[in-house]
């Protein structure tokens, strides 16, 4: 008995799609790079006194600086497109869970409404992170007998 394998069919956006796809991915990028990324880098005052309260010091400061700024990048790459909109999504994540436990609640739609955007992508894009682990389907069988 043979086990057929078989793969969705990849997602077609139409142009406007796409284009309104890869404007996000853009804006998002941008953001991630300039505005969030690069002033934990620097240890911009608002960044250092955020990290501060998390208790976790400086270096998780520039840890999450990078991951920002290596997402922000790897969104306008169309092979890592998915992959970092799903990460950054991830990072969203956490930073929704730091700012309830340690931080001003005063701006906790923030993390949200980026981790939607975030998500959006990964949806959309989700053909390009597919495509990163290809499927063998003589492996599966393979393991399964």
């Amino acid at each position: 008995m043979t086990n057929t394998l078989t793969a969705a069919a990849p997602l077609t956006l139409s142009r406007k799609a796409n284009i309104a796809a890869w404007t996000a991915q853009i804006v998002l990028g941008v953001f991630m790079v300039v505005a969030s990324g690069v002033p934990k880098l620097f240890g911009v005052a608002a960044a250092t006194e955020s990290f501060d309260l998390i208790g976790y010091g400086d270096w998780f400061m520039y840890f999450a600086g990078v991951c920002e700024v290596a997402g922000g990048i790897a969104l306008v790459i169309p092979r890592l497109a998915g992959l970092a909109a799903a990460a950054l999504t991830g990072l969203m994540i956490g930073a929704e869970i730091f700012t309830w436990a340690y931080l001003d609640t005063t701006y906790w739609y923030t993390p949200v409404i980026l981790g939607v955007l975030f998500a959006a992508v990964a949806y959309v894009r989700r053909a390009s992170i597919a495509a990163l682990w290809p499927r063998n389907p003589g492996d599966s069988e393979a393991a399964g007998a």
